[in-house]
């Protein structure tokens, strides 16, 4: 095992079978198995899945206590025998980790690994000091410009939606909606922008729509208090008032509520196509006839493969997609206060725990 300053603990904030909040803890340091890696973290961004654990009812796949947090940068302290030369080098974690030699990982569909490992799902993440990892897919990263705490959102805001891009093959033709612009959402409209789409920016919060107009979108659509047909009459308007096309639009929900799905699915155009990123558990009814009719297609998207990453951290770190405006740093002893800000919408920007 390679070593440089390792800890004598990690200090963790965990979930626990009682109710929130999170129980800071000291942790032995493991034993580092041959493709370990042990990171001390940078900065870990606050996920809706990260809510969704604590508030929403969705089981993490590891037994509590767990230490939640699969959005982050660090430092690598010390290594197994496999990996020796990453030791003092600064990573970005992918949010799911894959195996790479399943069946779905050779068939190109390594985002649907059943082997795959996630933190703070399947093993202990980001709120914490540090994190014991398996080195596969771990991603160098020169930070530049950027502090390191600062591009720990890559590893799934920015990713996830460049992959449903990638899925969807966006390119200089395109009209593209993004409803919801928060988390995901406002970097959703960034990569496509960048890939050339004129892209219609989709939320019920009018401060979020006005500062997404200055980074990438053509217009932006307020549906606060409409109904399904007033939100999707709304959405068109708009695209005719631009001189888009009605048709071929390319819809990506990246809310994570029912009502975002409801009008993703409404929002279905001639030779179209949706892709769901935002994660709800509510139920949407639809009539899956006009997608035949249409001859469209839907899409589901589990954050992004990790040979994905140097792309889509290269169009942050050449300014192509902003991430400073849309982070907030916070103490990572402060993250009881930030969860119950963000479970209430008090936090404008995607809150960063900083150990």
């Amino acid at each position: 095992m390679s070593k440089n300053n390792p800890p004598s603990e990690i200090i963790a904030w965990q979930m626990t079978e009682t109710e929130a909040p999170l129980v800071k803890r000291s942790l032995p340091v493991p034993e580092l198995k041959d493709d370990d890696l042990l990171i001390e973290v940078a900065g870990c961004g606050l996920c809706h899945t990260d809510l969704s654990f604590l508030y929403g009812g969705v089981k993490t796949k590891k037994a509590l206590p767990l230490t939640l947090g699969h959005e982050f940068t660090g430092r690598v302290v010390a290594t197994g025998s496999r990996y020796e030369e990453m030791v003092g080098k600064s990573v970005l974690v992918p949010a799911v980790l894959p195996c790479g030699e399943c069946e779905l990982c050779k068939a190109g569909r390594d985002r649907a690994c059943r082997n795959q490992v996630m933190p703070g799902n399947d093993l202990d993440g980001g709120f914490a000091s540090h994190a014991v990892l398996p080195g596969r897919w771990i991603c160098p990263v020169e930070p530049g410009d950027f502090d390191l705490w600062q591009l720990g959102v890559v590893a799934d805001a920015v990713t996830t939606p460049y992959q449903a891009a990638e899925i969807a093959k966006v390119d200089e033709a395109d009209t593209v909606v993004v409803i919801g612009v928060g988390g995901i959402g406002s970097y959703g409209v960034q990569v496509c922008a960048a890939r050339g789409a004129k892209v219609i920016a989709v939320d019920i919060d009018q401060g979020k729509l006005d500062t997404i107009l200055e980074y990438g979108a053509t217009a932006a659509v307020n549906v606060k208090g409409l109904d399904g047909r007033a939100a999707k009459d709304a959405v068109r308007s708009a695209a005719k008032e631009s001189g888009l096309s009605r048709f071929a639009w390319k819809v990506f929900e990246m809310s994570g509520t029912g009502n975002g799905q409801a009008l993703a699915y409404d929002l279905l155009t001639f030779a179209g196509t949706v892709g769901f990123i935002g994660f709800s558990r509510d139920k949407t009814n639809v009539r899956l006839g006009n997608l035949m009719a249409f001859d469209a297609q839907l899409f589901g998207n589990w954050g992004c493969s990790p040979k994905l990453y140097p792309a889509a951290l290269d169009l942050v770190l050449s300014g192509k997609v902003k991430i400073k405006p849309f982070i907030r740093s916070f103490a990572l002893d402060e993250i009881n206060d930030v969860l119950t800000m963000s479970k209430n919408h008090q936090i404008a920007e995607r809150p960063v725990l900083v150990p």
